[in-house]
């Protein structure tokens, strides 16, 4: 037997702010999700991408419904994914909300990839998406991205670990 979502509802949630300081020590990798063209181009800092199957390949990116990239991911029904390494803090915060629109761009060397989706160049790796999926859930949209081009790269990974930018060395 299944779990009634009516026993669901008579549970609180925990306060934002506890929620928040249990999640600092789950750590996560830092990527950019980025999508549209020339001076249409969006994108932000995410730490919540995750695979999420293999057949078809697809995985998980949360992004604050409120962004500009938001609504572009939807207008444009692709994105692409760039992962971040160390010494990539400075674009990692850029892209967190220390440049808007267009200007996250202007400081790193960005390509188009066969999805014409924006790509870090010197990134440890990126995949492209087409969009399979959105939902809304409170504040943040969850797009299930279809994979469908990926491009590795060298380097440490750049991981969010108890609320600072860290580089993970290679094992």
């Amino acid at each position: 037997m299944g779990c009634q979502m009516s026993q669901m509802t008579d549970f609180r949630s925990v306060e934002a702010a506890e929620f928040r300081l249990a999640m600092r020590n789950l750590a996560s990798g830092v990527a950019i999700v980025a999508t549209g063209t020339e001076t249409a181009r969006r994108g932000l800092t995410v730490s919540s991408v995750t695979s999420l199957c293999m057949d078809p390949p697809c995985l998980l990116v949360g992004v604050n419904s409120s962004s500009e990239t938001h609504t572009a991911i939807l207008a444009n029904g692709r994105f692409g994914i760039s992962l971040l390494g160390s010494g990539q803090e400075d674009l990692a915060l850029r892209f967190a909300g220390g440049a808007k629109g267009i200007d996250r761009f202007a400081t790193a060397p960005w390509e188009q990839g066969v999805l014409d989706v924006p790509l870090l160049e010197p990134a440890i790796g990126a995949l492209e998406c087409v969009l399979h999926h959105h939902q809304m859930v409170g504040t943040h949209g969850l797009f299930i991205g279809r994979i469908v081009a990926t491009r590795g790269g060298n380097g440490n990974p750049l991981v969010n670990f108890q609320g600072a930018l860290r580089a993970l060395p290679q094992g």
